[in-house]
C-alpha cells in the first residue's frame, strides 16, 4: 500500500516504522510541518506497561527509549510547603525531541520517507495514497477538511502553560502555591539528567489577577520563577522556543470523534482524542493507537475491515482514560474546594481524582501507597 502519515509526532512516526518493518513493500511517507529541534515540544511521561508494549512491537527502539528516559517511582504533593510522598511504581520522563529522534531514526532505517518542513493543510495536497493517516494533532487540518468524523471540541476553564526548567525533579512533583490572587500550581517531572518539564496551571481569575493576560513574555517567566522560587531552588524556567511565542497560555481542548475513519482517512493520536495532561496518558495513548492500527492492517486483508476493527478496539480502550481525564480536569477547575484540607488529606484526594494515569489499571489510585510525610527543609 501507499500510505501517507500527516504529522511526525509519536503516533505518526511509530506507526510508520511498524508498517514498514512488518511489510517492507509498503510505500510509507511521513509529512511533518516542523523541522527537528527544541521547538518540537518539551517533555512527556509514560509508565512501565507502555515500555513492555514497545519491547514487544519493536525491541530496538524500545531499548533506545529506555536508555535515555529518566525513571522515577514517587509523586510528591507540595501544598504551600508541606510535602506528602506517594509511591506509584516505575514511571519515566523523556524529552519529546529525544523520543521523536529515536522513532524518526528507526523509521528512516526501516525505509520510511520523512519530509520535514512539509506542511499539509488539505488532503488534496497529498500524493495519491491508499491510506491517509491523520496524526496532525488537536487542530488536525486533515480531520477538519474531511467529512464523517463527527468531531467535538470542548475547552476547559483553566489556563495552562507548558514550560521546562534546568532543575531536575527526581519525583513527579505537584507544587501548589497560594498568591494574593488565588492558587497556582504545576506538575514537574525530570525528562533527562539536565532538565524537567514544568507545566503551570491556574484558574482564569487567578491568571487575570496575576496579569499574565497582559504581561510581556519574558516578564511572565520571571514572575513564575518568583512564585515557584522555593520549588525551583534558584533554577530558571524555559519557554518552548526562543521567539515571543515561547510563553503561550492555553485552555485545554478535549477532542472526541464519533468515528475514527472516513473513506481512506483514519485518525490517530491527538487528532482522534485528547485526555487532560494531568493524567499523563497522551503519549501512551498515541503510541497504542499506532500499535493497534498496524496490528489491524496486518490482520485484515480488507482495509475497510481493518479500519473498522481499529476504531472499535481503540474507542473501547480510551473510554476509561477519557473518564479519568474528565474528572481530573474538573477537579483542578475546582481546586479551591480542597486546598483547605490538611496536606495528607489533600494529597490523597488529589491522587484519587486525577494524577498520572497508567492505562492498564482499574482506577487512578490502584496500587498507590502513602509512604511518608515531610516538611520542606
Amino acid at each position: 500500500m501507499r500510505i501517507a502519515c500527516v504529522g511526525g509526532g509519536p503516533a505518526g512516526l511509530y506507526l510508520s516504522l511498524l508498517l514498514k518493518f512488518r511489510e517492507p513493500q509498503h510505500d510509507v511517507t511521513v509529512f511533518e510541518r516542523t523541522v527537528p529541534g527544541p521547538a518540537r515540544g518539551l517533555g512527556v511521561v509514560f509508565w512501565g506497561d507502555l515500555l513492555s508494549k514497545l519491547y514487544r512491537a519493536d525491541p530496538e527502539s524500545a531499548r533506545d527509549i529506555e536508555r535515555v528516559a529518566l525513571p522515577w517511582d514517587n509523586q510528591v504533593v507540595d501544598l504551600d510547603g508541606k510535602k506528602v510522598l506517594h509511591n506509584v511504581g516505575r514511571s519515566y520522563g523523556i524529552k519529546r525531541q529525544h523520543l521523536l529522534d529515536i522513532l524518526g531514526r528507526r523509521a528512516t532505517e526501516s525505509g520510511v520517507r520523512i519530509e520535514f518542513g512539509h506542511e499539509v493543510t488539505d488532503p488534496s495536497q497529498l500524493p495519491d495514497a491508499d491510506l491517509i493517516v491523520a496524526c496532525d494533532g488537536v487542530n488536525s487540518r486533515i480531520r477538519n477538511k474531511t467529512e464523517g468524523f463527527g468531531t467535538e471540541v470542548t475547552r476547559g476553564r483553566n489556563k495552562y502553560i507548558w514550560l521546562a526548567t534546568d532543575k531536575v525533579f527526581d519525583s513527579f512533583t505537584w507544587p501548589f502555591v497560594h498568591t494574593d490572587n488565588g492558587w497556582i500550581w504545576a506538575n514537574a517531572y525530570g525528562v533527562d539528567r539536565q532538565s524537567s518539564a514544568f507545566v503551570v496551571e491556574c484558574s482564569a481569575e487567578t491568571w487575570t489577577g496575576l496579569r499574565f493576560d497582559t504581561m510581556p513574555h519574558q516578564d511572565c517567566l520571571s514572575h513564575l520563577e518568583k512564585i515557584f522560587e522555593h520549588q525551583l531552588d534558584g533554577h530558571q524556567l524555559i519557554g518552548q522556543t526562543s521567539s515571543d511565542t515561547n510563553v503561550q497560555w492555553l485552555n485545554f481542548r478535549t477532542v472526541t470523534n464519533e468515528h475514527w475513519h472516513a473513506g481512506r482517512t483514519v485518525l490517530a493520536g491527538d487528532a482522534a482524542h485528547t485526555t487532560h495532561f494531568t493524567i499523563g496518558s497522551g503519549t501512551t495513548l498515541a503510541i497504542e493507537d499506532a500499535i493497534a492500527l498496524a496490528d489491524n492492517l496486518q490482520r485484515h486483508r480488507d482495509m475497510t475491515a481493518a479500519l473498522e476493527a481499529y476504531e472499535k478496539e481503540r474507542q473501547a480502550a480510551i473510554l476509561q482514560p477519557q473518564i479519568a481525564a474528565r474528572f481530573s480536569a474538573q477537579w483542578f477547575e475546582n481546586v479551591d474546594r480542597y486546598v483547605g484540607l490538611e496536606p495528607r488529606q489533600f494529597a490523597t484526594v488529589l491522587l484519587e481524582q486525577s494524577v498520572v494515569y497508567p492505562t492498564n489499571r482499574r482506577s487512578p489510585t490502584h496500587g498507590f501507597t502513602l509512604r511518608s510525610v515531610q516538611d520542606v527543609d
